[in-house]
């Protein structure tokens, strides 16, 4: 394995993230910890606890899910789509280095800035609600999991995508309204049982779920599910990822 390779490619997208700080780091944290103002300070002190849990830290975990998914995505997309904008890409897969050392460097930095995000956010939310963590270990595996499958999928999206609006198509139409109607503000348990049935087609309420477990000992679904389902996921985008280099789909003129 080309170590020098990944290394190098990694520290470039990590220090692309220092140039970009306020639209990296700050703009995703204050834009949630106005989530946390006006639902959990303001509306959450106004509502009854969900679940034996205060409404505004009920929330935190839908949050940082929320944040974790666009910019895991957000991050790996523009990654990737950068170089081939650029058209250096070619530069890159006739350099001597195999696709798989170049998923794990931009995934990899992709990941680490999203994990980094996340731990953020977590430390706001503590200022604004009380928070309770019952299972931190297991809340760290699904913070890296998450934050390295959907990287993955990102990854995938910014090999297809041959316009910069294509890169926001599948994170405002799609990842966006699943994560709102995946539970993120809200138990799926309150929802009428046709509706509850529903709620479980969407793949982001398992990541919630397993996520809030962390967080209270208690999900819409249960862990080995929510685990099962994050790594069902994983598969499949690694599976992608492989299919697009073997095929060279999107990357072959």
């Amino acid at each position: 394995m080309n170590l020098h390779a990944i290394r190098a490619i990694y520290r470039f997208e990590m220090a692309r993230t220092l140039r970009t700080l306020m639209q990296s780091i700050v703009s995703p944290v204050i834009s949630t910890s106005l989530y946390f103002v006006v639902f959990g300070a303001a509306i959450g002190s106004r509502m009854q606890d969900v679940e034996g849990v205060s409404y505004g830290a009920f929330i935190v975990p839908g949050l940082i899910m929320l944040s974790l998914l666009t910019q895991s995505i957000s991050n790996a997309s523009f990654g990737i789509y950068f170089p081939k904008f650029t058209g250096t890409i070619y530069e890159l897969l006739s350099a001597p280095v195999s696709s798989f050392e170049i998923v794990v460097a931009y995934v990899g930095a992709a990941a680490t800035k999203s994990i980094v995000l996340g731990l953020i956010i977590l430390a706001t939310a503590g200022l604004f609600v009380p928070l309770r963590i019952d299972h931190p270990v297991w809340m760290l595996l699904f913070l890296v999991l998450t934050s390295v499958t959907f990287s993955l999928v990102g990854f995938i999206i910014g090999l297809w995508a041959d316009s910069f609006e294509k890169l926001q198509v599948v994170p405002l139409l799609i990842v966006t309204p699943l994560t709102f109607l995946g539970g993120s503000f809200y138990s799926i348990k309150m929802l009428p049982d046709f509706w509850q049935t529903v709620a479980l087609f969407n793949p982001v309420v398992y990541l919630i779920s397993g996520f809030r477990w962390c967080f209270h000992g208690q999900g819409d679904v249960g862990l080995e599910v929510s685990l099962g389902m994050t790594l069902v996921f994983l598969l499949v985008s690694m599976a992608i990822v492989a299919w697009i280099f073997k095929t060279g789909y999107k990357l072959k003129r």
